[in-house]
């Protein structure tokens, strides 16, 4: 999804991007002439992963697809793949290894390999948890009185396009049911670049009846009633995602889709393309649309220099959930609050637990969505290295780190692009231990596993980086009175200082392990202006002595701000940077720095 059209990423806490994934958003960010960039198009995503590729001479090899995987003695010794643009007889070839790794979105290799896993809802009751199977919300819904039948009011008539005969089940009852999908658009309103909504072959407005009524029933509110999630990125794009009770997901025609066969997701993948290409070009010309949404709307179009060999249209279907495995570990919703933790972490997520609806359907006469969950406000948490290995008595040298073996609720937490990142690398190396030391993957050494993660984390053998928050106890000194606040900071917490006239300090101490040069990044918390300073000083104390910086916090929210490069001893407590309350002008924060050693 990366290169296929999510480029407004799901972060939840940048603190949980480590190793190659966080290399991936530097690299990014030289693109853009900035330490890291979160937000992209496709085209620059694209470059970068291909940029990857080159330096590790990597031969791939695209649009195969697995038809087959022989498994002797609980490991596979073989998989068979096929050319999925010419499914041929032909085409097929075979691939013998010592470890397999499935990060498939969809769990094909872990399937074909006879790996149990779970599809659809667990009932809450299953996992003690509160937010898992059926949950009907206010998030992205229907106004109330939105008739559902085709002739208004009279039930006998039929249901409109999009509404499932579903009876609404209790609350946190379980079910087969999967979260939506869709495709994430890259449209922009540069008209040099632009390429118009044109009406698709199968267009059917049908399809967007429920919308023209529940735009009806909004209508005095049409300049809040938001149809798209707008996110912004570089080069004058958006990446354009769901929000509303009828927009791009196409709820509940998924569910034949995880383990379907080949020929039945092309057909539900192109009835996606159909539905999207018919919705922008309905919100674009239909006359039941308001004038002022239909210019609103028209203001965008396909941005002409992305997807150029696929009519500038997505080539990834966003299969937010599909299989998952059932493996040694199960993560929980009680994993992602943080009242239940796990010692042999591989990586970490940051993200709300998220679920898009999960049906359309009739209830008290009316039409409304089911499923949709949006809840934050947790800090990152680890996921357990039992999570990715299936049960050692189905298989021993495989490894799932994207459809990882988790509860639907856990799923929509840790289902986001920078983790998938980081459990690929944790699990690409836990391969290359079960091979070195001729072992199972359930019985590798974790604690070796997360010391390379840790100490080579670039797999380069570069000197790693540095990090030191204000949560580090050992690391800081402080004076005057600070307190501890949540919000858009880095890792768990930041401090504020109470006042804005203070001469408070505070001072973080780095333990330098290899003495070399460094760049210095402070990391300025996403404040509101009126709490952000206007000057923050610094002291950075080094090899060569003192040095003194000033930045202006405001111009650098949420994002790390560059202090200088210094030569550092190596030893602890030698070297510090300051925040100087008494050189500042304004209430004064602090959160977390790095330092990056210069190549």
């Amino acid at each position: 999804m990366t290169t296929g059209g999510l480029g407004a990423t799901d972060i939840g806490n940048k603190y949980a991007v480590t190793g190659l994934a966080r290399l991936f958003y530097r690299r990014i960010g030289e693109h853009y002439n900035k330490f890291e960039q979160w937000t992209f198009p496709p085209s620059v995503a694209t470059a970068t992963m291909n940029r990857f590729v080159k330096d590790a001479d990597l031969d791939v090899l695209y649009y195969r697809r697995i038809t087959n995987a022989k498994v002797q003695n609980k490991r596979i010794q073989s998989i068979t793949l096929e050319d999925s643009q010419k499914p041929d007889k032909k085409t097929l070839i075979q691939v013998k290894a010592k470890q397999f790794i499935d990060c498939s979105y969809e769990g094909d290799l872990m399937a074909k390999a006879g790996v149990s896993y779970f599809v659809g809802r667990e009932g809450n009751e299953e996992y003690d948890e509160t937010l898992n199977g059926v949950q009907m919300s206010f998030w992205h819904q229907f106004p109330d009185g939105v008739d559902p039948y085709l002739k208004e009011g009279d039930p006998n008539s039929g249901l409109c396009w999009g509404i499932q005969p579903n009876t609404l089940k209790e609350r946190g009852s379980g079910d087969k049911l999967v979260q939506a999908y869709n495709f994430r658009l890259c449209l922009t309103d540069n008209k040099e670049n632009q390429r118009p909504f044109e009406k698709p072959e199968n267009y059917d407005p049908a399809k967007y009846e429920l919308l023209a009524r529940a735009i009806r029933k909004m209508d005095l509110h049409i300049d809040n009633y938001l149809l798209f999630n707008w996110g912004m990125m570089p080069d004058n794009k958006y990446d354009v995602n769901n929000r509303g009770p009828l927009s791009t997901d196409m709820i509940g025609m998924n569910y034949e889709y995880p383990d379907g066969n080949y020929a039945t997701r092309e057909r539900i993948w192109q009835e996606h393309v159909d539905y999207t290409k018919g919705l922008l070009y309905f919100l674009t010309h239909d006359e039941r649309v308001p004038s002022k949404l239909r210019d609103q709307v028209s203001r965008f179009g396909w941005a002409k220099d992305e997807f150029v060999d696929n009519d500038n249209f997505p080539t990834q279907l966003y299969v937010r959930e599909a299989r998952r495995l059932n493996g040694e570990y199960i993560m929980t919703q009680k994993n992602c609050q943080g009242e239940e933790t796990v010692g042999d972490a591989i990586g970490m997520a940051a993200y709300g637990m998220d679920s898009h609806n999960c049906q359309r359907i009739v209830t008290n006469g009316m039409v409304k969505n089911e499923g949709d969950v949006q809840y934050h406000g947790f800090p990152p948490y680890p996921i357990s290295y039992k999570s990715i290995t299936p049960k050692r008595e189905e298989c021993t040298n495989l490894l799932v780190p994207v459809c990882i073996s988790s509860t639907h609720i856990a799923f929509g937490s840790i289902r986001m692009e920078p983790v998938f990142m980081v459990l690929g690398q944790s699990a690409a190396v836990a391969s290359a231990l079960a091979i070195d030391d001729n072992t199972d993957v359930q019985t590798i050494d974790v604690t070796k596993l997360r010391k390379i993660l840790k100490e080579n984390p670039y797999l380069d053998g570069s000197t790693p980086e540095i990090l030191v928050d204000d949560s580090d106890i050992d690391k800081i000194e402080r004076s005057g009175h600070w307190q501890k606040s949540f919000g858009a900071h880095y890792k768990n917490s930041f401090l504020k200082s109470a006042n804005q006239k203070n001469n408070c300090s505070f001072t973080f101490m780095p333990v330098i392990k290899k003495a070399d040069t460094y760049e210095v990044f402070f990391y300025c918390t996403a404040l509101p202006d009126q709490e952000m300073p206007e000057v923050m000083a610094f002291d950075i104390t080094g090899k060569e002595g003192t040095k003194q910086v000033e930045i202006s916090p405001r111009s650098h929210k949420g994002a790390w701000v560059s202090l200088g490069t210094y030569a550092f001893e190596k030893g602890n407590w030698t070297s510090s940077i300051k925040i100087d309350g008494c050189r500042s002008k304004g209430a004064l924060f602090a959160d977390a720095i790095i330092l990056v050693p210069k190549k």
